[in-house]
């Protein structure tokens, strides 16, 4: 029977009805046979199902011949991070990262922490998950815990990219969620403490808890962003930081507690690279792009476009031979992290920044957010989503200067653009607006397009 639980580049999937232990298993076993596995790195994300769909997954692969090393609870970059560490064939998180309590998934990567999506292996996994003919386990498979061992060496690289006598003293407050992130944090901030670092840090929501009981960890959500802004302001803390619940996704709020968007953060860390290395290649995602091409190219860097999502991000980066990558949406991408997203390495890159500028959060994005301000991500469920963006084409096509479809709809006109499109994980549909250095006409083109799309 097909398996509802394949997306475009990972799995992601309701339990019970989309995802359960036997189809882990089978998801296991076809991974292992479409990318002869022969040494696979497996971790989990705090979700109460997590343990019990990854011990699924270590069966299966170890029903295959395969060696499986187990990292335990630990983020998804860490999986990445230890499947090129330990040279393995291949990796799987179990996660949904953000995604409802009834949810769970894996994502997964091959050797090198290459992407995987349906061209390179994907859809070769779907074959035999669904085909689940398998026949008899394979000699020879095992199971080793190198959970201590991976997580020293993960933090030893993340602390490559920070120049820590540079940091200057900050007051910053961060939120795990109650997801993966907080032990993870804890071996960084021990690291960056061993050696000086002149950091306050303040935790919240800190302890890993598969039931949130402060709510699914998003931050990309407005709703779920009080929590840390009101901790910021209450702390007197210099700067704020939340994560995702597998903590490849960061999330930064200045010292008044203002949320930035992330396409800001894109802007701040691309000059970053752009200053060690002039003429490099940045990608960057479809969704909102002008403050992001404009900085580049004041920084005599080279601009390039990709789809939106972590497997066509990193493969597009591996082609240019991009130094870094961002998507709007808050993954950053690192050539010098496996080509791989991260949520605990631009957090240092940020600090330092902050240090090296001696410049408060705000007035090194406040210029940027004045010339190019954006609606931030907007979700709407529609009933019917097709109709939906059939009437937004039609009523703006015919106007637009610039048509690209590259990843949904994008389109321009003189002085703003948007992007519309259908997740790749979720069933709703996204919409992002930008414009020239006017904030409140775009306000009201936005009012415009929410209209049509909530219509009917």
């Amino acid at each position: 029977m097909p398996l509802t639980c394949f997306k475009a580049y990972d799995i992601r999937g309701r339990l019970g009805l989309d995802l359960d232990e036997g189809i882990a298993h089978r998801i296991g076993r076809g991974f292992a046979r479409a990318l002869d596995a022969r040494l696979v790195v497996v971790g989990r994300d705090c979700r109460a199902s997590s343990d019990a769909l990854a011990e699924a997954v270590m069966a299966a692969l170890i029903a295959e011949g395969a060696e499986v090393l187990d990292l335990g609870l630990c983020g998804t970059e860490e999986m990445y991070h230890a499947t090129t560490h330990f040279a393995a064939d291949g990796g799987i998180e179990v996660t949904a990262s953000h995604n409802p309590m009834d949810y769970n998934g894996m994502k997964m990567v091959r050797a090198g922490s290459a992407p995987l999506d349906a061209a390179t292996g994907l859809a070769r996994i779907r074959a035999l998950a669904e085909a689940d003919d398998f026949g008899p386990a394979r000699p020879g498979g095992a199971r080793r815990d190198v959970a201590v061992e991976a997580r020293a060496a993960y933090v030893q690289t993340v602390m490559s990219f920070v120049s820590v006598p540079a940091l200057l003293s900050l007051k910053i407050v961060v939120n795990a969620g109650n997801g993966a992130a907080g032990p993870s944090f804890d071996a960084i901030a021990a690291a960056l403490a061993a050696q000086g670092a002149p950091l306050e840090i303040i935790r919240l929501h800190h302890t890993p808890d598969g039931s949130f009981p402060n709510g699914i960890p998003n931050p990309l959500l407005p709703e779920n962003r009080p929590v840390t802004a009101e901790a910021v302001r209450a702390a007197g803390a210099d700067l704020g930081l939340a994560w995702d619940g597998d903590f490849d996704r960061c999330f930064f709020f200045d010292a008044e507690g203002r949320f930035i968007d992330g396409e800001y953060i894109v802007g701040l860390l691309a000059e970053v690279f752009l200053a060690k290395e002039p003429g490099a290649r940045i990608v960057h995602d479809p969704r909102v792009i002008w403050n992001t091409q404009d900085v580049v190219a004041r920084a005599g860097g080279i601009a390039v476009q990709a789809r939106t999502g972590h497997a066509f991000i990193k493969q597009v980066m591996r082609d240019e031979g991009a130094v870094y990558g961002g998507e709007m949406s808050a993954h950053h991408y690192f050539r010098d992290f496996c080509h791989c997203d991260s949520g605990m390495i631009p957090f240092l890159l940020v600090i330092e920044l902050m240090s090296r500028k001696r410049a408060a959060l705000a007035d090194l994005v406040a210029a940027r957010q004045a010339a190019f301000p954006s609606s931030g991500e907007i979700n709407f469920h529609p009933h019917d989503p097709q109709a939906a963006i059939a009437r937004v084409r039609a009523a703006y096509e015919p106007l637009a200067t610039s048509v690209d479809e590259t990843d949904g709809l994008s389109f321009a006109f003189a002085d703003w653009r948007f992007n519309l499109r259908s997740s790749n994980t979720e069933p709703v549909v996204r919409l992002n607006a930008e414009s020239r250095g006017d904030a409140a006409a775009l306000a009201s083109r936005v009012a415009a397009l929410q209209a049509l799309l909530t219509e009917g």
